[in-house]
C-alpha cells in the first residue's frame, strides 16, 4: 500500500527528508522511493519529488512486485517518461546510469576461469543477463592463464547465424589477442534449453576458431537462476 506524503517536500520536517535521512541513518535504512527520490533531485509544479519516486515505482511494481527496480533496468527509451511524465531523459540516464553502477559493484570477480566448473562462469555472467527481455550474446576474452580480459557484448537480439557471425564474435579476440574465449547468451524465456539455432551456431563458431587458433571453451545458455553448458552436456562436439 502506497503511503501519502504531502505534496511538496519542503513541507517535510528537515530530518524527514531523504537526503537527510541518508547522511543521518545511511543509505541501507531508506526506502526504495526515498533512494530513487534521491536520483531524480526534484519533483514537478504537480508533484514532490518523492512522489514522482513513487509513482515510477508503483508501475514497476505492476510488472514484478517482488523486483521493481529489475523492472526499471531493463525499461527502453522513452518508457519512463511516458510513465511519469515528470522524469524526462536527463533522469531516466541518471537512474538507468545509477542501477548499472550498482550491479557492476555486486558481480563477481572472475580472476580465473574453472573449466570443471560451469557454476563459476553462470555466476559471474548471469548479473549481465538475468535481467534482459531481449537476448545478448556475450564473449567472455582468456588469456593464455584462463583469465579474463574482458567481456563484451556482441548480438542483442534473437540468436540467429547472421547476427551471431564469426567475424563479430572473433574481432574483439583477435584485437585484445585472446588465447581462448567463452560464449553464453541469456534465453529471456527463463528456460536455457539450447534451441537447434543455439547449437548450429555454437558449431560453426568453434570450427571458426580451430581455423583462427582461439579456442572456444564452453558455450553458457542462461535463463532464470539456471544455465545448460554446452561442454558440461556434451551437446556439440569439441575435438
Amino acid at each position: 500500500m502506497r503511503v501519502a506524503v504531502p505534496l511538496k517536500l519542503k513541507t517535510l520536517p528537515a530530518e524527514e527528508r531523504p537526503r537527510e535521512r541518508l547522511l543521518r541513518l545511511g543509505p541501507e535504512r531508506l526506502s526504495d522511493d526515498e533512494l530513487i527520490a534521491i536520483l531524480l533531485g526534484t519533483g514537478t509544479r504537480e508533484q514532490s519529488v518523492i512522489e514522482v519516486a513513487g509513482d515510477l515505482l508503483h508501475h514497476c511494481r505492476l510488472k514484478d512486485r517482488d523486483n521493481p527496480l529489475g523492472v526499471l533496468l531493463r525499461f527502453q527509451a522513452g518508457d519512463v517518461r511516458r510513465l511519469v511524465p515528470g522524469i524526462g531523459p536527463a533522469k531516466q540516464c541518471q537512474l538507468l546510469a545509477a542501477l548499472q553502477l550498482g550491479q557492476r559493484a555486486v558481480r563477481s570477480p572472475l580472476k580465473r576461469v574453472e573449466l570443471s566448473n560451469p557454476g563459476a562462469v553462470f555466476q559471474f555472467l548471469a548479473p549481465r543477463l538475468s535481467q534482459l527481455d531481449h537476448e545478448q550474446f556475450l564473449v567472455v576474452l582468456l588469456n593464455a592463464k584462463n583469465h579474463v580480459i574482458d567481456v563484451e557484448c556482441v548480438s542483442v537480439g534473437t540468436l540467429t547465424s547472421s547476427l551471431v557471425h564469426p567475424r563479430e564474435i572473433f574481432k574483439p579476440a583477435i584485437r585484445r589477442s585472446a588465447h581462448a574465449i567463452i560464449l553464453a547468451h541469456n534465453h529471456p524465456s527463463g528456460d536455457p534449453t539450447p534451441s537447434r539455432e543455439d547449437r548450429e551456431v555454437t558449431r560453426r563458431l568453434i570450427d571458426a576458431g580451430k581455423l583462427i587458433g582461439i579456442e572456444v571453451l564452453d558455450h553458457l545458455v542462461i535463463g532464470d537462476g539456471r544455465y545448460t553448458s554446452f561442454r558440461e552436456r556434451k551437446i556439440v562436439e569439441w575435438t
